[in-house]
Parts: C-alpha cells; structure tokens; sequence
C-alpha cells in the first residue's frame, strides 16, 4: 500500500505543481511579450482519460513556449514587436537580460530604455537620441534600424538561441537569462521589428482553461485513490485483529 501511496503523492505534488503553472500563465494573459510555460505534461493533457489514469506517470518536464504571439497596433512610436525568432536585449548591473516586451521609453539621458530604465542594447553600444530629435520623427526599419530622416541613429541588438533557447531562465518583467556561460547569443536572422505594435502574450484562454479542468479531474482522482488504499489497508488492519 505504501508504494501505491507514495506514487499517488508524486503525482499530486506534479499535478499541483502544473495547476500553479496554468493559474500563472493564465495571470499573464495580457502582458505583452508574455511566453507561456508549458510541461510534456501539458502537451499530452488531452489525451489523458481522468477515468483510467494510473497515478505515478506524470512527466513534469517543463519548457517555455516560445511562439509567435499576435501583433497589436498601438501607434506608438517607441512600441516594438518581433516577428520571428530572437530577442531584444537588456543591460542590467547582473548581466544581459533578453525579451520580447518591446515597450520602451528615453532616459534623461536620451539613452532608448525598458519600462525599468534599463539600457535597450544596439549594436555599438546604448541608443542615444539626439537632441534635436523628437520621439516622433523615429523610423524603425524591418531589421532594427534606427533613424530620423537623413540621421542614422543606431540599430538594436536582436539575438537568438537557436537550439539552445530551452535553456533561458525568466529573471521576470519577461525576461530571460541565459545561465550557461558557454552559450553566447547569435545574430537574429528572418527577425522583423514592427514600430508601433505589441507583441501579445502567446497565451490561449481556452486551452489553459482546458487544461485546468483536466488536472483538477486527475488531481480528484488521485485523491479517491489515496482514499481507496487507506480503506483497504483499514480493512486489511481489521481481519488481522480478527
């Protein structure tokens, strides 16, 4: 009976565990940049028939989803989408951060920054805007060119990870570390920046709420077998005493 109930307990301790993830994607639902945080559990939910489910076979391997999320129109100049793989990159005092919110702003030094104040990366350095430039007379190509008119003012740092994006940690504000010091970024490719647009968070109402439902089914499932086990060794205890 105990085998039984430690894999019950296992497997309660995953489906908690997958419950937190969906209540957290589904609290990001509208922040822009937002990836969701999905399990080989998650992806395999729909097949899962809560009626004939052994406990003890959940596989918690998680990763982030790094899907294209919508594009809105915002019309504001120092809004940024990606479209394609790859990252903007943040300087921070702990290292390089790396993210997909492209909603930045100008420090009083004139320098491009996130909502933090943090640096926004180009490829020379940060991106100052000159004096006698205003916010609304930037122009942002497809590949991250920054100018105003006939002034070139720099051009954004956009990496991927190619093979190796599975690795990246969320720091928050999504962001992302990379903690392995072997794995340096490389030049984004078949990446277009869209000035003025969000890029929405890639989470699906429907499919998190599904996937909701389905481990609250497994999780009670589980329960009545840990029920089941303490009855039948209660039963057990009792033809013992005679």
């Amino acid at each position: 009976m105990s085998a039984i109930t430690d894999q019950v307990s296992t497997s309660i301790d995953a489906l908690t565990k997958e419950f937190n993830i969906i209540t957290h994607n589904l609290a990001n639902v509208s922040t822009v940049g937002f990836k969701r945080r999905c399990n080989a559990f998650s992806l395999s939910l729909e097949s899962q028939d809560p009626e004939s489910y052994s406990p003890g076979t959940i596989d918690l391997n998680s990763a982030f989803d790094f899907s294209q999320g919508g594009i809105v129109d915002t019309g504001r100049p120092l809004d940024f989408a990606l479209h394609g793989k790859g990252f903007f990159v943040i300087e921070t005092p702990e290292g390089p951060r790396y993210t997909r919110n492209g909603i930045f702003n100008v420090n009083q030094n004139s320098q491009i920054v996130d909502s933090l104040g943090r640096i926004v990366a180009g490829q020379a350095g940060p991106i100052t805007i000159p004096g006698n430039v205003g916010i609304s007379q930037l122009n942002v190509s497809d590949d991250g060119t920054i100018s105003a008119g006939e002034i070139a003012i720099g051009k954004f740092r956009l990496v991927d990870f190619n093979d190796n994006e599975n690795k990246l940690l969320p720091t928050g504000d999504s962001c992302y570390r990379m903690p392995d010091v072997n794995v340096q970024p490389a030049d984004a490719e078949n990446i277009v920046v869209k000035q003025g647009y969000q890029e929405a968070s890639n989470v699906q109402i429907i499919d998190e709420l599904v996937d909701m439902i389905l481990v609250s089914r497994l999780y009670e499932a589980n329960m009545k077998s840990i029920t089941a086990a303490g009855e039948a060794s209660s039963s057990l205890m009792s033809v013992a005493m005679g």
